[in-house]
């Protein structure tokens, strides 16, 4: 029963802190927290966006379970275990909502070869000439 709550609290509080630093566009581009799908990835702008708009429900998700895991200490496993399931499907659901967000925003457009004057055709004589 104390483990179930200590972990519901820990899980909820790694999950809060993720939220906080995406709502306030703290969390930097990284391997194991936010919202990391192959849309919200592609570039510093998308991953902010997505890591805002996922940052609420992840402070409600993370304050759900440290608040089950709080009265599971009293109330027992089942109370922490539910907390536990609650944050996880509030956090999944802001993931949903902050991938959503990517995929709305534009792609990234390429920059142009240096020395062209911004077509990027291919046809440039700066361009040609070094080939």
């Amino acid at each position: 029963m104390l483990i179930l709550a200590t972990v519901a609290v820990l899980a909820g509080l790694v999950v809060a802190t993720v939220g906080v630093l995406g709502l306030r566009e703290r969390l930097p581009r990284n391997r194991f927290f936010g919202v990391r799908t192959a849309a919200t990835l592609r570039d510093e702008e998308t991953f902010r966006l997505a890591n805002r708009i996922a940052g609420l429900p992840g402070v409600a998700g993370g304050l759900v379970a440290v608040l089950a895991g709080l009265a599971g200490y009293s109330a027992g496993a089942l109370i922490a275990a539910l907390g536990l399931v609650g944050m996880l499907a509030i956090a999944i659901g802001g993931g949903v909502l902050g991938h959503r967000a990517a995929l709305a925003l534009p792609e990234p457009t390429p920059e142009a070869p240096a020395g062209c004057g911004g077509c990027a055709c291919g046809k440039c004589v700066i361009t040609s000439a070094s080939n």
